[in-house]
């Protein structure tokens, strides 16, 4: 019994896996994918029927196993069935963990988003690769500028000695001068912009890299509803 549950179980994580890889064709073995994972529920439940079967064992037994793989198939097509609702609920659950961390999301319109929850003080922040570098922003919307501190920017790679000082801004702690640059890519989620104009605050001048509205107007929409921030590319 043991080794049959370990070989089917292994079928539907090897069932899964196929839909997964075939999610944008839709199609797994020339079936839909939805009738793929019926046939497949199907044939794993009369599989472990037969084989309990034509091991023998009496019936109350064999009534008993027919009712545990019944459950685990009924569990396997309800899983697929209601996927979508099951990862929403995984994203929201990250978004509560991890607010800074960009999570898909379908908005009203139909259409896909980044969804990104209000953190603990009170500001939208994401996480982000800044030419393959980690970078945390906060999205001010007051901002024109994308602006990062001078160790964000030394991590995304600019050369600090390389800098000019000549574009006037105001930061939180008072007005000062920030350093033009190019960034070569930000990319956050699944949405990635290229040759993007920055600013490079003066070390301490800065306390966070903040995300403007440079790169919110490269956006096909942009929203803001109680706790959440949507991003759409």
């Amino acid at each position: 019994m043991s080794r049959l549950f370990i070989i089917l179980i292994g079928a539907i994580l090897a069932t899964f896996a196929l839909v997964y890889f075939n999610r944008d064709s839709g199609m797994t073995l020339g079936m839909n994918n939805d009738e793929f994972v019926q046939v497949m529920s199907l044939v794993l439940l009369l599989a472990a029927v037969g084989v309990r079967a034509i091991g023998g064992g009496n019936l109350g037994e064999t009534a008993k196993n027919l009712s545990i793989w019944t459950i685990i198939a009924l569990v396997f097509v309800a899983g697929y069935q209601y996927r979508f609702e099951l990862q929403d609920v995984a994203s929201r659950v990250t978004l509560g963990l991890v607010p800074s961390r960009p999570q898909p999301s379908i908005n009203a319109a139909g259409n896909r988003v980044l969804v990104i929850e209000k953190s603990a003080s009170g500001h939208f922040e994401v996480d982000s690769a800044v030419n393959a570098a980690d970078v945390k922003f906060m999205i001010d919307t007051g901002a024109s500028s994308i602006v990062l501190t001078l160790q964000d920017a030394q991590k995304a790679g600019v050369d600090a000695s390389a800098l000019s000082y000549s574009v006037p801004v105001s930061t939180a702690n008072g007005m000062s001068m920030a350093a033009p640059v190019r960034l070569d890519e930000i990319v956050i989620g699944d949405i990635i912009r290229h040759n993007l104009p920055a600013l490079v605050a003066p070390e301490g001048k800065l306390d966070q890299s903040l995300l403007g509205m440079d790169y919110i107007n490269t956006l096909s929409g942009f929203s803001v509803a109680k706790d959440q921030l949507s991003l759409q590319d």
